[in-house]
C-alpha cells in the first residue's frame, strides 16, 4: 500500500468578517487542491472569519454567521480529502478558537486552541475559552491511517507555559503535527517560527506543518511563510512570503520524511518593504478605498512612504503634494518634484505662505507681546494637514501620514498636522531603518528613484529659519529602539555607555508624548513592539526609570 500522503498548505488572505468572501475563497482552494489530488489540506487559524475579529466575537450573530459559513465549506469537501479549517465554535455559550476536521461532507472531529495569548497585540482570553484536553485525531485517507496532532498558533509558542501541547500530542502517538496559525509579521518571524518547529522536532522526531495566514488587517501584516519540516528537521515545503499560495508536498508516513528544499534567504530590508507594501495595499483594498494623498516634503521619510504607496496602489492612484512655506528650501521642492516624476505619481504644488500669514494676522492680538516659537511652527504643519484632509474629503482618498517611529516616540510630530491621516505607513520604522529602506528602494530599478541629495542633507521640518532636527539620529534612533523594542532600563542603557543625561532626556520625551501617540493614525507593525494596541501606557504617568 502507498504510504505517501499528498499534503497541501492553503496560505490564504481572508477579509476579516466577510464570511461569504472567505468561504468562497476556501471552497476555491478545495477545488484546486482536489484537482492536484491533495489528500490533507490545511487552512490557517480562524480562516472562516479572518484573524482577529476582536469584539465581533462578542456578538452572537457573528458567531452564527461563521458557523453557517463553516457548513457551506463542509459540503464542499470530497470523501478522498481531509480539510482542516479554522473557525469560531460555540458550545453552551462558550466560544472557542477551533479547527474543524472535515471529510466527505461531514465534520469528523474538532479541536480547540489551548494556549490563549494575552500579550502585545493579542487579547484572546477576552474572547475564547481554552481547550481542556487535546488528543490526536485518527484519520483515514484512501486506506492510509494516521494519528494527526492538531494545534492552533500559540500552542506552539509555549516557552512560558507549563503546558506543552506539541509534546503531549506526540506522547499520545501523533505521527504528524499540524498547526493552524495567524502569526503577524516581524522582520525575522519566519526564522523564529522555523527554529521553534525545529526545536520541537528534535524532541519528538515527527514531521510538523505550520500554515499561516497572509495579508494586511488594520495595523497588522500577516506574512504567510507557511512551513513544513520532516522528521529529520529538514524544510520540505515553504508557502513563500506575502503572497497567497497553495503549496503541496509528499510525505512518507512510514519514515516521516520528504524531499528537502533550500529555504531562500530574504534580506531584512526587502522583507520589511514587501510587508509594508502588502499592508498598505490591503488596508486600501479591504476598506474599499483606491487612492491615496500625502505630503511630499523633499525629506527621506515622505520619500520612502511615496515609494511604498506607489508600489502598493499603483503610481496613478497616489497624489503627492508639496506645500512649501516661508522656510522651505528650493531644493526641497525640486527634490520632491523629481521624486514624483521618477515614481510617476500625481504631483501638486500648493504653497502655504498666504494661509500661514492669515493665521498669524488673526492671532496677532491674542499673541501680542510674544515671539515666534513652536506655536507658529505647528500652525504651518496643521495647515498642511488641513490641505491633505481637504483633498482626501473632496475626492474620497485616504491620507497617508509619513512620520517614523523615532519621531513618534520622542513626540517630534504635530497633532492634527503631520500626524493626520488614515494610515501611518512607517510609524514602526526607526529613522535608521528609513534610510536603510530608502537605499534598498534605490536598487530596485536601473536608476535611483530617490534623489541622492535627500540622503545627504540634514533632516529638517523647515518650520523656522535654519531649523534642523534636534537629534543625532545615529545615536538617538538606536537608543529609542532599545527602549521601545527591547525594554531596556536607564541603568542598562548607561551600562551600554549611552550618556546618562541623554538617556534621561529621551526617557522623559517618550513618557510625555503618550498623549500624542494615543491620537495617532494606526501604523503598520513590523517590529516586536510597535506603538498601538500592543504597547499600553497611561497618559498620566510619573514613573521614571
Amino acid at each position: 500500500m502507498n504510504k505517501t500522503i499528498h499534503i497541501g498548505m492553503a496560505q490564504i488572505n481572508p477579509v476579516l468578517s466577510d464570511i461569504d468572501y472567505n468561504v468562497t475563497k476556501i471552497k476555491e482552494y478545495i477545488r484546486t487542491a482536489a484537482i492536484q489530488q491533495v489528500e490533507l489540506l490545511i487552512f490557517p487559524e480562524l480562516a472562516i472569519t479572518g484573524y482577529l475579529p476582536m469584539d465581533l466575537l462578542l456578538k452572537p450573530d457573528f458567531i452564527n454567521a461563521n458557523l453557517v459559513g463553516l457548513k457551506k465549506v463542509v459540503k464542499s469537501v470530497p470523501q478522498d480529502m481531509i480539510v482542516l479549517v479554522g473557525f469560531a465554535d460555540r458550545v453552551q455559550n462558550k466560544v472557542y478558537n477551533a479547527a474543524a476536521i472535515i471529510q466527505g461532507g461531514e465534520i469528523i472531529d474538532k479541536r480547540y486552541k489551548t494556549l490563549l495569548p494575552n500579550y502585545d497585540v493579542f487579547d484572546e482570553k477576552r474572547y475564547f475559552e481554552p481547550a481542556v484536553t487535546n488528543s490526536p485525531v485518527p484519520i483515514e485517507i484512501k486506506g492510509k491511517r494516521i494519528l494527526l496532532g492538531i494545534e492552533i498558533c500559540e500552542d506552539l509558542w509555549d516557552a512560558g507555559s507549563d503546558v506543552k501541547i506539541t509534546e503531549q500530542l506526540a506522547n499520545q502517538g501523533a505521527k504528524l503535527i499540524v498547526n493552524l496559525s495567524a502569526s503577524p509579521f516581524e522582520h525575522n518571524k519566519r526564522d523564529v517560527r522555523q527554529q521553534l518547529i525545529f526545536d520541537k522536532i528534535e524532541k519528538i522526531k515527527i514531521p510538523f506543518v505550520l500554515v499561516n495566514q497572509v495579508g494586511g488587517q488594520d495595523q497588522y501584516v500577516f506574512d504567510g511563510n507557511s512551513l513544513a519540516l520532516d522528521s529529520t528537521g529538514a524544510v520540505v515545503a515553504w508557502g513563500k512570503e506575502f503572497v497567497e499560495a497553495l503549496t503541496t508536498f509528499d510525505l512518507n508516513l512510514e519514515t516521516g520524511q520528504a524531499s528537502p528544499m533550500e529555504l531562500p534567504t530574504v534580506p531584512r530590508e526587502e522583507s520589511i518593504f514587501q510587508g509594508l507594501v502588502l499592508g498598505v495595499r490591503d488596508y486600501f483594498r479591504k476598506t474599499e478605498c483606491t487612492k491615496a494623498v500625502m505630503g511630499l516634503s523633499g525629506g527621506i521619510d515622505s520619500a520612502v512612504v511615496a515609494c511604498i504607496a506607489a508600489a502598493a496602489l499603483g503610481p496613478e492612484n497616489v497624489t503627492c503634494v508639496a506645500m512649501p512655506g516661508e522656510y522651505t528650501a528650493e531644493m526641497s521642492i525640486t527634490d520632491a518634484e523629481q521624486l514624483a516624476k521618477n515614481l510617476g505619481v500625481n504631483f501638486l504644488n500648493i504653497p502655504i505662505n498666504k494661509i500661514a500669514r492669515a493665521y498669524y494676522q488673526q492671532l496677532q492680538e491674542v499673541f501680542k507681546a510674544t515671539s515666534f516659537d513652536i506655536t507658529e511652527e505647528n500652525i504651518q504643519s496643521r495647515i498642511r494637514g488641513n490641505i491633505l484632509m481637504a483633498i482626501a474629503n473632496k475626492f474620497g482618498y485616504y491620507v497617508l501620514s509619513t512620520g517614523n517611529k523615532t519621531e513618534l516616540a520622542l513626540g517630534y510630530c504635530t497633532l492634527y498636522g503631520d500626524m493626520a491621516g488614515a494610515l501611518a505607513v512607517i510609524s514602526d520604522l526607526s529613522k535608521s531603518d528609513v534610510y536603510a529602506l530608502a537605499r534598498l528602494i534605490n536598487t530596485k530599478k536601473d536608476h535611483p528613484i530617490i534623489p541622492e541629495r535627500i540622503f545627504n542633507r540634514l533632516p529638517s521640518a523647515e518650520l523656522a529659519e535654519g531649523q534642523v532636527d534636534p537629534f543625532d539620529y545615529e545615536i538617538v534612533s538606536p537608543l529609542v529602539d532599545l527602549i521601545i523594542n527591547e525594554h531596556k532600563t536607564s541603568k542598562e542603557l548607561i551600562t551600554m555607555e549611552f550618556d546618562p543625561a541623554l538617556v534621561k532626556e529621551i526617557m522623559k520625551k517618550i513618557r510625555l508624548a503618550e498623549f500624542k501617540r494615543r491620537q495617532a493614525a494606526p501604523g503598520l507593525k513590523v517590529t516586536s513592539k510597535a506603538f498601538g494596541l500592543g504597547r499600553r501606557y497611561p497618559i498620566i504617568n510619573h514613573y521614571e526609570e
